[in-house]
Parts: structure tokens; sequence; C-alpha cells
């Protein structure tokens, strides 16, 4: 009898091209999975698999024997008709990593036509020669028009705009009888309503989950509160809202629009912490003398009265003009938050500040005007509060669950240490670039080392590159019962406690931090529970996180692509085989020049020092390089710009 073969599980990546790559300890490289052998296998599955043969020279290779569980069924896409028939349509995935079309009858289209962005739910996959079988769950609208292409890009990544009508009922139900009951709520909250409290958010925010109090005391500290919305007093652990906001995990940003994890009753109107209303909050509160040192910490349910609304851009003007009103309580709040910052930088944080490209729509969508959102001093002001209260509510449930400090479940914000192998390519990468990233015997690079590199590119064309890199080669920070500090922060203690309204997790701080405070048990029990919670927001996070550089990108194209034939200067972003990405330096959108149309030399990749090279006139295209290059072609559909040298 043949001995069995040996099999792994896990998670599958799957390239566009349509191979896959699973991780196996024991090999150097990830074993790579041929098209052919994925067996309808697609990006993100768990698997079982076995390896093939062995081949000289080449890399490892295996097949895939089984699907243990799907990582989606649902794709966005463009109907097509297949050779003139109307009794089929062909659906052309958006997900560039969906390798295969999918056949939809056209009983099963659900009304949509030719041209048309649907989302479809794969039905049925058996043979992995032919393509899965498919039926229309939604019908968006007519491909390029504005809200037909946000809205698919919003549902490919697995997040919705609507909500169940069960849950916006249960949300106005919630909202009608907690009005009802307010004045009872009130008297058992401590009262912060005739305490100098404002909010400062952008122009254009819909809700306001977060604001500062302020009082001067006699002895010249100050009493200084952050009152984040107390979404945990409507949303109950296990409820219908709960389980919808679970669910989401987080409220997702695209350039238009916000789609928020709670019903807009609660997201723009009860959890908002408005001027001029009374509103309950979850508060953390400090003495603080006026050099930032904490004196006492108080945590625990209040209620507010907001007596301004702040934009940054108006609170910035009263700071840069040294009057307007409550100047001198913003002035104070200022100088306290530098000292903050000074203080965190010292201790280890890492500056990563990069652009955040912004957009003016016309009515139609049309992007007619983008923007880098500019950092004022009342940003960080915020920040450095916000940073405050997380870093406190985290230290003070750390050091308060036991001698063991595992007695009570908790979720932290934590960012591990960076990958050696990644931090020794990133040394590589400076190197070409012209500079000297030191690390240390054991292969590990220090907080301060990142920053010289930081303030050493400050101002210089490569300055996006390289932060760019810099935050690649890091771990990603992600949701844990597990505490191991926050290395970007430099924070030993870290958490997330305020923005309940549009990420779960701070409504998960907020339960455990008030069962804490009022002497309900956390047992150890729970870390499981807790830790998949955990585990399951860091991955929305992310999904989250793409919708919104996806609907940049798109963004981007859309406004480049009447520029056919326009000059522009850019900076070179990545070699490879196929040609050198550029970043075009106004907008910071990326595009290629093919080899193919660099048609002056022969040119070959030279991977060592990221670099092209022209085999005869030597000529060199590296990172970092500023080069002119002229717009000949976009792509809508897959967010593409191509280049070529002028």
């Amino acid at each position: 009898m043949a001995p069995e073969k040996k099999t792994y599980t896990g998670e599958i990546n799957v390239s566009s091209r349509g191979v896959g790559y699973f991780n196996v300890d024991e090999f150097p490289e990830d074993i790579e999975i041929p098209t052919p052998f994925l067996n309808t296998a697609l990006h993100g599955d768990e698997v079982e698999i076995a390896l093939l043969a062995e081949t000289p020279g080449v890399r490892r290779q295996g097949e895939v024997l089984k699907i243990l569980k799907r990582a989606k069924t649902e794709f966005v896409g463009t109907l097509e008709q297949t050779n003139g028939t109307l009794d089929f349509f062909i659906l052309k995935p958006d997900n560039k990593r969906m390798y295969r079309d999918i056949f939809i009858h056209s009983s099963k289209a659900k009304g949509g036509k030719r041209g048309e962005k649907v989302l479809a739910d794969i039905i049925g996959w058996k043979d992995p020669q032919k393509s899965p079988e498919g039926k229309v769950l939604r019908v968006l609208g007519k491909k390029g028009l504005h809200n037909v292409e946000m809205q698919a890009i919003i549902l490919e990544k697995g997040f919705d705009s609507e909500f169940p009508p069960e849950v916006e009922k249960e949300a106005a139900r919630v909202a009608g009888t907690e009005r009802a009951r307010w004045k009872e709520e009130i008297i058992l909250r401590k009262d912060f309503r005739e305490t100098l409290t404002f909010t400062i958010d952008p122009v254009d925010a819909k809700d306001f989950d977060d604001a500062l109090s302020f009082k001067k005391l006699g002895d010249g500290n100050f009493e200084i509160g952050i009152h984040i919305a107390d979404v945990s007093h409507y949303v109950r652990e296990g409820e219908l809202l709960d389980k919808e906001a679970r669910k989401r995990g987080t409220s997702v940003y695209l350039v238009d629009r916000t789609i928020p994890m709670l019903p807009e009753v609660l997201s723009n109107d009860l959890c908002s912490l408005n001027p001029n209303v009374e509103r309950l909050t979850f508060s953390a509160v400090f003495v603080m003398t006026a050099a930032g040192e904490v004196k006492e910490r108080w945590f625990g349910k209040t209620v507010i009265h907001s007596d301004k609304r702040f934009t940054y851009e108006n609170a910035q003007e009263i700071l840069s003009k040294k009057s307007g009103e409550y100047y001198e309580e913003l002035d104070t709040l200022n100088k306290i938050a530098k000292i903050l910052s000074k203080d965190k930088f010292e201790k280890g944080a890492i500056e990563f500040e990069t652009d955040e490209i912004r957009f003016e729509l016309d009515p139609e969508g049309r992007p007619i005007r983008v923007y880098r959102k500019e950092r004022l001093d009342t940003h960080k002001l915020i920040e450095e509060f916000m940073l405050l209260a997380n870093r406190e509510v985290a230290k003070f449930m750390h050091l308060n669950s036991g001698k063991e400090r595992r007695l009570g479940a908790f979720v932290y914000r934590i960012h591990d240490l960076p990958n050696k192998e990644k931090i020794a390519n990133l040394r590589i990468f400076l190197k070409a670039l012209g500079y000297n990233l030191q690390i240390d015997k054991g292969g590990e690079v220090s907080a301060s080392e990142l920053n010289k590199i930081m303030e050493a590119v400050e101002g210089k064309p490569e300055e996006s590159l390289v932060k760019t890199a810099t935050i690649r080669s890091m771990s990603k920070a992600v949701y844990s019962t597990k505490n191991i500090g926050h290395f970007g922060l430099g924070f030993e203690f870290y958490t997330h406690f305020t923005s309940p309204i549009r990420r779960y997790p701070d409504l998960m701080v907020h339960r455990l931090l008030h069962r804490h405070i009022t002497k309900g048990k956390i047992g150890p029990d729970e870390f499981a529970k807790y830790q998949n919670l955990a585990e399951d927001a860091s991955e929305k996070e992310v999904a989250a996180a793409e919708a919104e550089r996806d609907s940049i990108k798109y963004k981007q194209v859309e406004f480049m692509k009447d520029k056919l034939g326009e000059t522009f200067e850019g900076t070179v972003s990545g070699v490879s085989e196929w040609g050198v990405y550029v970043e075009e330096k106004g907008i910071k959108a990326e595009g290629m020049v093919k080899l193919r149309d660099m048609t002056d030399d022969f040119y070959a990749l030279d991977n060592k020092n990221y670099c092209l090279v022209g085999q005869q006139s030597k000529k060199k295209y590296s990172l970092g390089d500023v080069v002119k290059v002229k717009l000949v072609a976009s792509d809508l559909d897959r967010k593409t710009l191509d280049f070529v040298f002028v």
C-alpha cells in the first residue's frame, strides 16, 4: 500500500493571475498552487493541500485537495452577454483575485441588463474546469455611474450601506424608550453640564463621538475631561442592534460618504455629542498640571451639555489669532497637547505622518478638484487627548486585573515589533536610496532610528515613497486580549476607548471597563470570546481600509482620465520586470511606464539595487528618481494609469 500523502491546512492567497500561494512553516518560501490545481479554491479560503512531486530548480508546488471554509461567495461585477444569446450572462468580477467569470442564467439575473453592475452569489461550482454558477442578489445600476461604483466598492468588501428594516425599527424603538426615561438616567450619572465642554471635528462631520471639557482648578492645575458617546447604554450586548454592529465591525469612509456602523437615529442623533443638547457619555477625567502630568484620573458614566461645536479650521483660526471664543482654554489644551506629543516621541513613538488626499466632487460625483488635507495643531490637539484617554484606560484595566494580569478579559490595541526579515529588506531598500538604517545585532530596529530616517526624508521627492515602504515593513496594529504594547506609539498599554459610534472594539472596551468599575466580574473564561471578537474586528478594519483606498484610487483615475497627453512630474515609486511605477506629484496618483514602451534601449531589472538599467546606455531608473511622464491611457475598471517617459 502506498504511503498516505502528508497534507497541510490553512488560508490560501490567490493572485490576480489565478495562481495560489500557501505558507508552510518548514519551507523557506510559499508553496505555489498553479491554476489547474486550485480545484475551485478562491483567495482567503481555508483549504487542505498536498505537495506535488519535487522538480529540481523549480519552486515547490502543491494541489488543493479540499475547501474547508469559503472566505466569500458574493462578488460584485459587470453583466455581459454570452455569444449573443439572451439566455445567459457572464459576470466579470471587479475583484481581480476572482480568476473565473461567473455564469448566470437570465432567470437568476433579477432583471439585470448587459453593462450593469450587480452583486452576485456563487450557488454551484463543482467542476474547476468550468465557470461557477451564480445568481444576482442585487442590481446596482449602470457601470461607470458614481453611486453605482461606490456601492460596488462597499459591497465587494462585505459592507452594506443599508440596514435591515428590523434593525432600523429596533434603533427607533430604543431611541424613543431612552428619551422617555432620560431624567431618571441622568440622576445616576456624574454631572458635567455646568462644565465648559466643546467638540472639534471636520467641517463636514455628521456625528460627534468625542468632546473635551475644561475647568481651571484653584491650585493651578486643570480638570480635563474626554467625554465619549455612551453607545453601550443604547446598544446592549446580544440584542439586535449589537449583532448588526458586531457584523459590520466599523464605519467605512469613502471619498464622498460614510457607511455607519449604527443606524442614523443613533449615530447622527442620540449618540452624537451635538451642541446645546444634553448627551449621555462615558468619560475619562484627569486632573493635570500645565506640564501635562496626570495627577488624578477618574472613569465613569456622565452627562454633558456641549457649549460649542468647533471645526478644526475655526478652532485653529482662534489659536493663530490669539483671540476669540474660548481662546484661553484652547490655548492651554494646545500647550499641554504639544508637551504630551513631545514626551511621546521621546519615549519611542514613530512619526508616520503621511499626506491624505481629499476630493471636491460635482453634483454627479465627478472629481473637479483634488487636494491634500492640511494637518493643523487642532488635529494634533484632539489626537493627543484621545491617545491619553486610550492609554490611561488600558493601563488602568491592565494594572487592576489581578496579580497575574490574566484574571480579567480586556481588549487592547496592540502593535508588535517589526518582522526582522522585513526590516532587513527595508534596510536594503533605503540603502539604494542613499539612507543608512541602523539595526542591532539581533536584527531589530529602534523607533529612534526609524524617526531619524523620517526626519532625513522630510521635504525630499522620495519622502512619500520612504514613509510608505517603512509603514509596509511594520507589523499591523490589531485588537487582542493579550497585551504586548504598541510599538508604533511607544506605549506599554493601549486600547481604543474613544469611538464606539464607529468601532465595535471601543464598544467592547466600554462594556468591560464599566463592568470592572461597578465591581462586576470579568472572568478568564471570557478570553476566547473576546479574542474571537477582536480578531474579527481586526479583519473588518482591514476590509474597511481597502474600501477607502479603492474609492480614492477610482477617483484619482477618474480625475486623470480627461488629461490624456498631458505631462506630469512624478517620483519613481517601484520597479519590476513589467516596468516602472511612477507616483504623480500633484494628486499622488500612481501609474506605470510599461517596459514595452521604453523603446530607447533594452532595460533589465536590477533587483539588488531597485532599478531598471539600459543595457547599452546604462541609463538607470531608480527608486526616488524625479521623472517627467506623459499620460497615455487610463482604465477605470482596473483603476490603473499608463504613462510614458518624456
